[in-house]
């Protein structure tokens, strides 16, 4: 019995046992030491300026303080886009513990439809600097705010801010001159200065507003508050003001800029008057317009969609991007041409049959009169918009300094100084057609360009331009619509003016305006009736660009009344 006990009872293997438990939990210690110092070396080396900044956060934050944004005025002081009190919903997502959760209750709080709070939750995740707020939700009303208000013990990271909204009284009508503010988008807020634009939540997108964003924007300030625990401000520790943006003064006319609105009587289409010595843009009208209101706080999805699929096109910008045929309205400038070529004088004349032939051609170029003017000199050519006399000109002058002339006038150029998104329509030449079609030039392309039809497309705003340097005998003056910048005023000879177009006899362009001014009050003037019984001189053109066919081989231009 007893051996059987000593053999139960074995001091070595004991030890043994012992030993190996020891060393497992000497092992065990150490592991646990070492992630414990590993962790703590993480917190506190590793991650030491995010947990410093949160700590802060909880005392000390610093706030943005965006400036506001200037004010823009037409010549006569009238205000054109204000900045409206409102009150907007910010996010910072580095005080929210659940992002969608916060979301959802958000969405629940302010009842949004399915497609506004996807967009909602876009906008929460857009780009930020860190601890910068995201706007959520613009011009809320008082019952959003109280939803919000009353829950805000369970929305960390969420505030309701008093801001400074745009607002534009004539929306419709200067929808497209003025442009809109709206929301800064991710792409946009890759480029921006972060630190100029901290707080700032719109951009100019458009119009003047896009063109002078800098100087209406301002410079960002910053204050440094003090919180409790729950982020509400207890004291303000120290400021930078912000630098409030410039008032911008245009050169538009707010009454004739409506009445130009009204004239259009709900047509498509687009009116620009300018005036010629300075270059002052009076009023810049593309119809149908669009409450560009809309845009700032963030147009509905339903909305957007109307004006895309609206068939007038109200977000087409027709004065500057509207591609047409300027059609007879060119003819002045042609005989100026003609003129300063020597390939006419002012008292040529030609007969005119009703049609033009190119030689060894029977094809018929039509006089939009079937019977002919018979004799045409200059002067009634541009009168009578005869057709045929422009023919003759055109082909005589060739595409090339037909081209040349006409790029002096602006055509196929950006003409304006400080118009956002212009085009550049078309001025055709032999090397454009070669490089667009790969084809020749053929000398019946020249015909149509000498009616201004045929590939030449120009802006309402270019050949608003050429009027005007026509009607100041070749003086360049580049269209504008700011005339002062805070106090600073605009230079009517802005940098990159075209030089000045020189002729050798001065008193042919007191003939060229003779020809307009028959248009308008002569007996046989194609707007005769506009100029009849005024007190004082007018000129102008009639044109269109209509075509319908006569035949296999005949084509004619139908002028109509101005």
């Amino acid at each position: 019995m007893r051996k059987n006990r000593d053999n139960l009872k074995s001091p070595e293997q004991e030890l043994r046992i012992f030993r190996v438990r020891a060393l497992l939990a000497v092992v065990l210690i150490f592991a646990m030491t070492g992630l414990l110092m590993g962790r703590l070396a993480y917190l506190q080396v590793v991650q030491h300026e995010v947990y410093s900044t949160r700590s802060e956060k909880n005392r000390v934050r610093v706030e943005p303080l965006p400036p506001t944004r200037g004010l823009i005025y037409d010549r006569n002081g009238v205000l054109l886009a204000e900045n409206r009190p409102t009150y907007n919903l910010t996010l910072v997502r580095e005080r929210v513990d659940d992002l969608d959760a916060t979301l959802s209750l958000l969405v629940d709080l302010l009842e949004l439809p399915d497609e506004e709070a996807e967009a909602f939750r876009l906008r929460s995740r857009q780009r930020q600097r860190p601890y910068q707020p995201a706007l959520l939700m613009s011009d809320l009303d008082e019952d959003q705010i109280a939803r919000v208000s009353v829950n805000r013990h369970l929305l960390p990271g969420v505030e309701v801010e008093a801001q400074l909204l745009r607002y534009y009284p004539d929306a419709e009508v200067m929808a497209h001159a003025l442009g809109y503010v709206g929301r800064i988008n991710a792409e946009e807020m890759a480029t921006l200065d972060t630190g100029r634009y901290a707080g700032t939540h719109f951009i100019g997108k458009t119009g003047a507003e896009r063109f002078y964003e800098e100087e209406l924007h301002g410079e960002a300030g910053l204050r440094k508050v003090e919180t409790n625990a729950r982020g509400r401000v207890l004291r303000e520790l120290g400021r930078t003001d912000p630098v409030p943006g410039k008032h911008l003064t245009l050169t538009l006319d707010t009454q004739m800029q409506r009445l130009a609105y009204k004239l259009m009587d709900g047509r498509r289409g687009s009116i620009v008057a300018i005036a010629p010595q300075t270059g002052e843009i009076l009023a810049m009208v593309s119809a149908p317009g669009f409450d560009s209101n809309q845009f700032v706080t963030g147009i509905d999805v339903a909305s957007y969609r109307g004006l895309q699929e609206n068939l007038d096109l109200p977000l087409y910008n027709r004065a500057i991007r509207g591609h047409y045929p300027p059609g007879s309205t060119i003819k002045p400038f042609l005989a100026l041409a003609g003129l300063a070529e020597g390939v006419i004088t002012p008292d040529r004349t030609i007969h005119d049959p009703g049609f033009y032939q190119l030689p060894n051609d029977s094809r018929r170029y039509r006089n939009w009169l079937r019977w002919g003017h018979g004799r045409v000199d200059m002067e009634r050519s541009i009168a009578v918009s005869n057709n045929t006399y422009y023919y003759t000109l055109a082909h005589d002058l060739g595409i090339d300094r037909l081209h040349d002339n006409m790029s002096a006038f602006g055509f196929g150029q950006r003409v304006g100084h400080d118009v956002f998104g212009e085009s550049t329509a078309l001025m055709p030449s032999r090397d454009w057609k070669r490089g667009r079609f790969g084809q020749p030039w053929y000398p019946g392309e020249t015909l149509s360009v000498g009616i201004g039809q045929g590939y030449w497309q120009v802006t309402p705003l270019q050949l608003a331009t050429a009027t005007a340097v026509l009607a100041n005998r070749g003086q360049w003056v580049k269209p504008r619509l700011a005339s002062r910048i805070g106090d600073t005023p605009v230079p009517a000879r802005v940098p990159e003016t075209p030089p000045d177009i020189e002729i050798p006899n001065d008193t042919w362009w007191d003939r060229i305006f003779s020809g307009m001014e028959k248009v308008l009050s002569g007996h046989e003037g194609t707007a005769r009736r506009t100029g009849v019984g005024l007190e004082y001189r007018m000129g102008g053109k009639s044109g269109t660009a209509q075509v319908f066919s006569l035949g296999m081989a005949e084509s004619r231009s139908a002028e109509p009344w101005a």
